[in-house]
């Protein structure tokens, strides 16, 4: 079991709103278990609308998208998965870095989690079993990201 906090860092730019990024990630039993919270000055973010019919869509990073990145150590290959406000969501594949061999993951067909507003801001919750990208016992990296979109 492997279980650590995380503070994601913003990129450098002007008038960044009072907002942080804050979660927790657990992996056990071959399950990622991510929990993030957004907190702060929630109300400048701008949140895509709730999907009347959830499901796998592309470009979800051109709004507030919740992200992270898998790959197993010393190997090319990589994984990204977009969780959206909206409940829409998507998985990619890449045979190396910056989307050579960009493609869908069909090995994870739905992708289930919570967005939720809550007293401390927003927070969104996801559990992915990996069994189906590679075996027990890889060494795993990981990189845990966001895209933020404010009303200005």
């Amino acid at each position: 079991m492997m279980a650590q906090g995380f503070t994601l860092v913003p990129f450098p730019a002007v008038d960044i709103p009072a907002i942080s990024l804050t979660g927790r990630l657990l992996l056990e039993n071959h399950v990622l278990t991510l929990h993030y919270t957004l907190s702060g000055n929630t109300d400048c973010v701008l949140l895509p609308h709730l999907s009347q019919a959830p499901g796998r869509k592309d470009e979800l990073w051109r709004e507030t998208c919740f992200e992270f990145f898998l790959a197993v150590k010393d190997q090319p290959g990589y994984w990204e998965f977009n969780m959206s406000p909206s409940g829409n969501w998507n998985v990619y594949r890449m045979d190396a870095y910056r989307r050579i061999g960009f493609r869908e993951e069909t090995a994870i067909s739905k992708l289930e989690f919570e967005f939720g507003k809550g007293m401390d801001g927003h927070s969104l919750n996801v559990s992915v079993d990996l069994t189906p990208l590679f075996t027990t016992g890889s060494e795993l990296q990981l990189a845990i990201a966001a895209v933020i979109q404010t009303r200005d």
